[in-house]
């Protein structure tokens, strides 16, 4: 519980990045091999942060003409990586999306070909730029090729279509839509039952969170499967509850400031529970204070 709160607090000051290279410093744990959601798409699944961390969901969506992979986890899973797909596919590797800038969703980008098509938001290889991760030579494993609003890669049965509604968790979040499957894959937009993270240095909003959230529910249609950023493979109703949790955790804080409460004292008053059973609150204190010094701005 005091590594999640401590991670929590280290990230609600932007500290995430220093936390995630401490991460890469340690011993990887095995990958788990990839479960298969639907036909062609495959997950392999994250672990929560912790002394076993080893990076964000990872999609594996096989094409007829390639593989693509949605987050690359923290780095030196990337020969792991390939050996899952290998068990999958004998088809290359062709595109990776990131669906953020964080270093356990684009930490073995770098072990992927020069020929491997990388696709984010235009905002994400900004904010990836900025990252001693990919300095000097490194530069080779940012982004090619980005987007503003929207973007379509395929068509028919390899269609995907990449979505940003607005600042979250950062200011360059994509949702990942495989239309023909019906399946969403949103990255740390929607990442576990808690709190959300918020990356203010890259951009990330808690008061905006919720809105994104909202524009990604009205925006994205005919899904009966999502992806979360960290937790296990889920429905649009718990996508919608998730919505719904973060604007009554950004409704509660914002009234326990005008309260008068300290962000410790806000914290600690704060109670969702009973609404939304299932859900932890591991991650209250860094969003709290995260939150706190937004709306002081």
């Amino acid at each position: 519980m005091r590594r999640i709160i401590l991670l929590g607090g280290l990230i609600a000051v932007g500290g995430l990045t220093a936390v995630v290279a401490q991460q890469q410093q340690q011993p990887r744990p095995p990958l788990p091999d990839a479960i298969k959601v639907k036909d062609n798409l495959w997950v392999i699944t994250s672990s929560t942060p912790g002394p076993e961390f080893t990076g964000g969901n990872t999609g594996i969506f096989v094409t007829d003409s390639g593989v693509i992979l949605v987050d690359t986890k923290l780095s030196g899973y990337g020969p792991t990586i390939l050996e899952k797909v290998k068990k999958i596919t004998d088809k290359p590797v062709t595109t990776i999306i990131n669906t953020h800038t964080h270093g356990d969703h684009t930490g073995s980008n770098e072990a992927f070909p020069a020929t491997v098509d990388i696709v984010a938001h235009e905002n994400t290889k900004a904010n990836m730029a900025k990252m001693p991760a990919f300095q000097g030579e490194k530069a080779s494993f940012l982004p090619k090729r980005t987007y503003k609003d929207k973007l379509t890669i395929g068509s028919g049965r390899n269609r995907v279509d990449l979505y940003y509604f607005g600042a979250g968790h950062t200011n360059g979040d994509t949702f990942v839509v495989y239309p023909a499957l019906r399946v969403l894959q949103t990255g740390d937009m929607f990442a576990w039952r808690d709190a959300p993270v918020l990356d203010r240095n890259n951009g990330g909003s808690g008061l905006e969170f919720p809105k994104t959230l909202a524009k990604a529910v009205a925006g994205i249609k005919d899904i009966d499967t999502v992806i979360p950023g960290h937790s296990p493979v889920t429905t649009p109703k718990d996508f919608d509850q998730y919505q719904k949790f973060t604007a009554d955790f950004v409704s509660a804080v914002q009234g326990a400031l005008m309260a008068g409460k300290s962000a410790e004292e806000a914290t600690k008053s704060i109670d969702l529970a009973s609404k939304y059973s299932g859900y932890k609150s591991d991650r209250y204190a860094a969003a709290v204070t995260a939150l706190y010094a937004e709306i002081k701005k």
